[in-house]
C-alpha cells in the first residue's frame, strides 16, 4: 500500500441512534386550559467517547424546558448518538468534525424526535431554528484560551 493510500481521510457514519429519551408533561391536563405564551428554555451538550481506533460515539444531548409562567408545561430529554468512523485527521480536524460537524448530521434527528414527542403530548408544535455547530465550536475554542491565559 502506498504512503499516499495509509493518509487518505476517511469519514463513515456507522450509526445513528436515539441513546436516551424522556418527555414529561406532569401537569396534563390542567394546562392544556392555560393561554399558550411559553417560556423556552433549551440546552446543548456534545459528548465524545473513543469506542476503539478511529471509531466514535458522538452524543448530542438536548433538554428542552417549557414554561407558562411558573407551571412546567412539559420537560423534554434527547441524548441523540451516532457512530462515526474518522481516520487520518490532524488533531485539530478530529476534534471539529467530532464537536462541529458529526453534531450537525445528528441534529435533524434530534429535532424530528422533539417534535413527534411535542405532538404526541398534544402541546403546539415549536420548531428548533437550525444550529451553526461550527460557530458554537469556534467560540469554545476562543473561551478556551481566555480561560488558559
Amino acid at each position: 500500500m502506498s504512503e499516499e493510500k495509509k493518509k487518505q481521510e476517511s469519514f463513515e457514519i456507522r450509526r445513528i441512534y436515539i441513546k436516551d429519551a424522556s418527555f414529561e408533561a406532569p401537569n396534563t391536563p390542567n394546562i392544556f386550559h392555560i393561554d399558550w405564551k411559553p417560556d423556552i428554555q433549551f440546552n446543548l451538550n456534545t459528548n465524545i467517547k473513543k469506542i476503539e481506533k478511529n471509531i466514535f460515539e458522538v452524543i448530542l444531548k438536548i433538554r428542552l424546558i417549557v414554561k407558562i409562567e411558573n407551571d412546567l408545561v412539559f420537560l423534554c430529554d434527547i441524548d441523540q448518538a451516532g457512530i462515526f468512523f474518522i481516520k487520518n485527521l490532524s488533531e485539530k480536524r478530529l476534534k471539529h468534525c467530532l464537536y462541529s460537524y458529526c453534531p450537525n448530521i445528528l441534529f435533524p434527528y434530534a429535532r424530528a424526535c422533539i417534535s413527534s414527542f411535542i405532538s404526541y403530548g398534544s402541546f403546539p408544535q415549536i420548531n428548533l431554528a437550525p444550529i451553526n455547530f461550527d460557530a458554537l465550536y469556534y467560540n469554545h475554542l476562543k473561551l478556551e484560551k481566555k480561560v488558559s491565559k
